[in-house]
């Protein structure tokens, strides 16, 4: 052993937080937690006028978002519990306020302390070597970190060890770090960008489609801006559901399913998903201008209409339920402005009543969960577990009011003038029941653990029941 340099059981290990530790950016998350509260917002912007350490400070002042439920790399940990085991001590280090890193010190509850920024000054990577440099001595501490901006610590560290970082980083560092230890790389994927965008949703927007197939319009004219339609609605829900994916993290991390989305397991961090939300919600308004300003105008209150229920109308009683039914009535109108098919009053009635009842059925879902694993409100939400007797009734009365609207239609002028074979739709009555029927006893047993439409595309009797639908419904046209 070189004279002056430590024996191994005296050198700690300094870890990085954000990006190491865990995936998920503390600064950010907290900056994005103030869009809830727009008074907070504006006070801490209004600190931008005092200089940026103030503003840090006024962001630090929020830390309160829910840091300790930041997700923790499982790898980064085992090296962790390794280091600790060898009788060695553990330092956690950040660029952010000390604020946002005690409530990480508290979860992982094995390290010493923490080297941060304070009173709002950050703490950049050649002040953070510095600082551990003069806490630790030269070469007289290990550095775990996993992105470039590391570097600098590195080289004051005696063993430089990064875990996460993509390979290409990793083989860039390597070249200026010899010594560098890789003590595991991340492979670029693009599965996890295509999780938050949710494509199984997109079956949803199927709806545009409806005016066109029931004023029987079946021709390329028709079809072709449908098509397009189809695509803006597909990349617009998917902005959507980023931006409900962002405000909702920390309810997504106490869920036992949620908890695996992309941005809530740490996966992605948020600044990820907020360049995704940008690119996908550009691509869907360039394509809606591509058909007609109308259609682009329903597109645009349907993204706001989504964008407010993420923000505020999922947490008001009955509201939310109501606002679900028109982001699905949306669709329907705007395939009738694409198609030039305006919807009849007989699809409008139909659409508002069984859409109502698919909405108050994820809703009973989540209220029936909740009763198993959860306090009395639903977190997040405008419900309790008592209120299940009221909407249950409501949920069934919705969904059989829409076949009696679909009966007065069978029994209409309109149909007999349009149909060859009009009492065969009659089937499609009894078809509706029985599946109605089905999907709310399913509910009720608290076997419904997905969304309503996503279930009846997975579920083998929901997709007899709906071919059986469509080869009467062609029949009686035929």
């Amino acid at each position: 052993m070189d004279q002056g340099t430590p024996p191994n059981y005296c050198v700690p290990l300094v870890v990085d937080i954000d990006g190491t530790l865990t995936g998920a950016n503390s600064v950010h998350e907290t900056m994005l937690s103030l869009i809830k509260r727009p008074r907070a917002s504006v006070r801490t912007l209004l600190e931008l006028g005092n200089g940026y350490a103030a503003f840090a400070n006024a962001i630090a002042e929020q830390a309160s978002c829910g840091a300790c439920a930041l997700p923790v790399n499982e790898q980064a940990l085992a090296v962790i519990r390794q280091v600790r085991q060898d009788g060695r001590k553990v330092y956690l280090s950040t660029g952010a306020d000390e604020r946002f890193s005690k409530a990480i010190v508290r979860s992982v509850n094995l390290v010493e302390g923490v080297f941060a920024s304070e009173n709002g000054l950050e703490l950049t990577a050649q002040a953070r070597a510095a600082t551990l440099v003069a806490a630790f001595g030269v070469h007289g501490f290990d550095y775990l970190g996993s992105a470039y901006k590391d570097v600098p610590i590195w080289r004051e560290a005696r063993q430089a060890l990064i875990l996460g970082a993509p390979r290409k980083l990793t083989n860039r560092i390597n070249r200026e770090l010899p010594n560098l230890v890789v003590l595991g790389t991340r492979e670029f994927s693009i599965v996890p960008y295509l999780t938050l965008m949710r494509p199984h949703q997109w079956l949803k927007n199927i709806l545009v489609f409806l005016p066109a197939l029931a004023a029987h319009r079946f021709d390329l004219a028709t079809l072709a801006p449908l098509l397009v339609a189809f695509l803006s609605f597909c990349l617009c829900a998917s902005s959507a559901y980023l931006v409900n994916d962002m405000l909702d993290l920390n309810n997504d991390r106490a869920h036992a399913e949620k908890r695996h989305r992309p941005m809530a397991s740490g996966v992605l961090p948020v600044s990820h998903g907020a360049v995704l939300f940008a690119c996908l919600a550009s691509a869907s308004l360039t394509s809606a201008l591509m058909l007609n300003p109308a259609f682009a105008a329903v597109l645009l209150g349907y993204s706001c209409l989504s964008i407010s229920y993420s923000f505020y109308l999922k947490r008001k009683l009955m509201i939310d339920v109501v606002a679900l039914a028109s982001l699905y009535g949306a669709r329907v109108i705007a395939g009738g402005i694409a198609s030039d098919v305006l919807p009849s009053d007989w699809l409008v009635g139909f659409c508002l009543f069984i859409f109502l009842s698919l909405a108050l059925v994820k809703r009973s879902t989540e209220m029936i969960a909740s009763s198993k694993t959860m306090p009395e409100k639903i977190d997040g939400r405008g419900y309790r577990r008592e209120d299940l007797p009221t909407v249950t009734p409501m949920m069934v009365a919705s969904g059989f009011i829409a076949i009696l609207v679909l009966a007065l239609y069978i029994n209409s002028p309109e149909v007999r003038a349009t149909y060859r074979h009009p009492v065969l739709l009659w089937a499609i009555c009894g078809l509706l029941t029985y599946w109605l029927g089905r999907l709310y006893v399913i509910t009720q047993r608290g076997e419904m653990r997905q969304d309503p439409v996503i279930f009846a595309a997975t579920d083998r009797i929901s997709l007899l029941t709906g071919g059986l639908v469509a080869a009467i419904f062609f029949a009686a046209i035929l």
